[in-house]
């Protein structure tokens, strides 16, 4: 989901501006409202659960230490998601394509419903086998899109392409997955 603030709440561009005034408090603020989701994208988008906090981490120190490079059209959310997806990709490049994904239950809708219950569990668990067998940019195109709500605008700049790749990329993974839930 897009970052939402309250009226009174600072924006994330105040927040930084803050930061890099000498605020510690700003940079505090900033962690607490974007860590969880940027730990649940690189969970879904193939770090192991040993991995993400130091991904995180590690995501979150580049973007203080590079915030003058972050061209403020661009939500601090998906420029962050961007920084870790990098990441993410340098450790994959390390590790040679070994690839472990994770996806919590917590992560899949509760429905009350014992039959709707049963199917979604079935279908998420299609989902969970087939996401490994996307390409890496599909794959992080329906994370974005599905896991954390993002627009085609904001999952093209996190991932440095254009919003119609994005569409196309989410359109072929959703296909894909379709395919596998049938």
């Amino acid at each position: 989901m897009p970052t939402v603030t309250e009226p009174d709440e600072p924006t994330d561009a105040a927040l930084a501006a803050a930061w890099q005034g000498g605020s510690e408090q700003a940079a505090a603020r900033l962690v607490g409202r974007h860590a969880s989701a940027l730990a649940r994208f690189l969970g879904g988008a193939g770090a192991g659960p040993s991995e993400v906090e130091d991904l995180a981490q590690e995501a979150f120190f580049k973007a203080f230490r590079g915030l003058d490079g972050w061209r403020r059209e661009a939500s601090f959310r998906s420029w962050l998601f961007s920084i870790g997806s990098n990441l993410l990709k340098d450790g994959y490049r390390k590790r040679k394509g070994r690839v472990v994904l994770s996806i919590e239950d917590h992560d899949m809708p509760d429905h009350h419903d014992p039959a709707s219950e049963v199917v979604a569990g079935e279908t998420a668990e299609r989902i969970r086998a087939g996401l490994p067998g996307l390409p890496r940019l599909q794959r992080e195109v329906f994370l974005l899109r599905v896991q954390q709500g993002l627009e085609y605008r904001d999952i093209a700049d996190a991932l440095g392409t254009t919003t119609g790749a994005a569409r196309v990329h989410y359109h072929h993974a959703v296909k894909r997955l379709k395919e596998l839930a049938s």
